[in-house]
């Protein structure tokens, strides 16, 4: 007997309903409302969604701070017939009860075997048995990262626990596999190792969709949050997807079924020419709002602050850093602030509008001030120098695990009110060679007041080292809140020159 099932998977669209990114209103081939009409969905089709829905464009920001709007993304999704979604760390980016709105207003079921109620340590979204109309019977598993714990704000996450992902996911295979068919696991996660050489890439628990294919036994692990095309194929035995972010392209996953013999092929799907109708028709007005919102005047600046190349930024710096790092000084009063930028951030045009400072700071950080020592700040300059590689040539490029298996720009720092020099042909904890505050130089013992993004506190992106610092002020506002502020201020603001950083790479010595 011969059973057939088509899956249609979507993960990490952060609310790009539209085709625009939203940095200007040029329409781009992105957008769910693009890749909707290509879903050809029947009795024994599934559609499912991995997580990061709520947050990241322009149109989920101004959702949340408008409530009235209700979710677009639900409309979106229960219009498309989506059956289950997991959930995505980004997913409570605005705390619980906005995630239970938000799944109120799905139709989807929802599946997130981690995800336990504090009080009771009860799954608040338990693994579900899906039979189709041919009779296949079709077990799913959710799981997301557990570095939510790490990340996110104590406050949003309070009435939950988020256990280890693996553990969760082996024990709801244990328990499902009998009863069923085929078993699928969505893993709101991405592989610590390369999925073609088996290479270390992480040591870290952020990313486990290795350990799971080589451990557990899921004939199909749908992952994400790496935002990181992974084509499909097998990996020890278990076959594997991730599409890209913002919706720039979905799968399409074909699974027969033929006694015991299972075989899964899959496509990449691409955004339509032409977006959904009654969709575009229903949620246009909305859309208009936000752009409209997005260009709102805020203030001036004495001159564009635009960004350029990231390598070129990392090396000479940037006025749209400067502007930011001017924002967190003057905020926070502390002595040295810690700026880093989104993968994608144009800056802020002289006319500053709505749309320059959402699309540039597109995060809902805050930002928090810590004590930290000479010591200690020497260490996390030293370990930002992570972000570049000499090449054979001894030029300076940006290291590949910077690219690879994920684009983390946005893990780069830079540091406003000190002067430091940073020598690219020395060892690692060794490179700092110069460090200098208010021209004199740093002692180990010495102390000062740092601010710096939520995220980066929390020791996001390695930096571990934040983690051993006492908190001198948690912080209620967040940052993007902080540069419309700043703006607003005056009349016209004068873009500062506060960084003072030199990138030595001139060796003539082997490392």
């Amino acid at each position: 007997m011969k059973q057939q099932l088509k899956i249609y998977y979507t993960s990490d669209v952060h609310g790009y309903l539209f085709p625009t990114n939203y940095a200007d209103t040029q329409e781009k081939n992105m957008g769910l409302l693009k890749c909707i009409p290509n879903f050809q969905k029947d009795e024994n089709t599934l559609l499912i969604d991995g997580g990061d829905m709520l947050q990241g464009s322009a149109l989920a920001t101004y959702c949340q701070a408008h409530p009235e709007e209700g979710f677009p993304q639900a409309k979106a999704l229960n219009h498309a017939g989506y059956d289950f979604v997991t959930l995505g760390n980004h997913d409570v980016n605005y705390g619980t009860s906005y995630l239970y709105q938000y799944l109120d207003a799905l139709d989807a079921t929802c599946v997130c075997e981690n995800l336990l109620d504090a009080k009771s340590q009860t799954k608040k979204f338990p693994w579900t048995i899906k039979t189709l109309a041919n009779g296949l019977k079709v077990g799913i598993v959710g799981v997301v990262t557990d570095y939510i714990n790490v990340w996110e704000k104590a406050e949003n996450i309070k009435d939950v626990t988020v256990s280890d992902p693996f553990t969760a996911a082996k024990q709801a295979l244990e328990e499902v596999k009998s009863q069923v068919d085929l078993t699928i696991c969505i893993y709101h996660g991405g592989f610590e190792r390369d999925v073609k050489t088996s290479t270390i890439l992480s040591k870290t628990s952020e990313n486990i969709g290795y350990k799971i294919c080589e451990e557990l036994d899921f004939d199909l692990l749908l992952t994400g949050h790496q935002h990181l095309l992974i084509e499909g194929q097998l990996l020890h035995g278990t076959y594997i997807v991730q599409p890209s972010s913002n919706a720039l392209n979905y799968f399409e996953i074909n699974i027969e079924k033929i006694q015991n013999n299972i075989e899964i092929t899959s496509t990449v799907g691409k955004p339509s020419t032409a977006p959904e109708s009654y969709l575009m028709d229903e949620l246009q007005p909305l859309e208009t709002k936000v752009q409209e919102w997005l260009d709102q005047a805020i203030g001036q600046l004495s001159s564009d602050a635009l960004a350029e190349d990231k390598l070129e930024m990392a090396l000479y710096g940037s006025p749209v850093i400067e502007l930011i790092g001017a924002v967190q000084l003057q905020a926070s009063k502390a002595q040295i602030t810690v700026v880093s930028l989104a993968n994608t951030s144009p800056g802020f045009h002289k006319d500053v509008t709505m749309r320059d400072v959402i699309a540039t700071y597109p995060y809902t950080n805050q930002l928090i001030t810590l004590k930290i020592t000479g010591a200690q700040l020497k260490q996390v300059v030293d370990k930002n120098a992570d972000y570049f590689s000499l090449n054979e040539q001894n030029e300076v490029v940006i290291s590949p695990s910077y690219l690879y298996p994920k684009i983390e720009h946005y893990h780069f720092d830079f540091f406003v009110g000190i002067e430091y020099t940073i020598d690219l042909c020395q060892k690692a904890g060794k490179r700092v060679t110069a460090l200098r505050y208010k021209n004199q130089p740093v002692k180990d013992t010495d102390e000062f007041t740092i601010a710096l993004s939520d995220y980066r506190a929390s020791g996001g992106g390695g930096f571990k080292t934040y983690l051993e610092c006492p908190v001198i002020d948690e912080g209620a506002e967040e940052i993007v809140g902080l540069i419309i502020d700043y703006i607003q201020s005056q009349e016209e603001i004068v873009v500062p020159k506060n960084m003072h950083y030199k990138i030595n790479h001139s060796c003539d010595h082997e490392l």
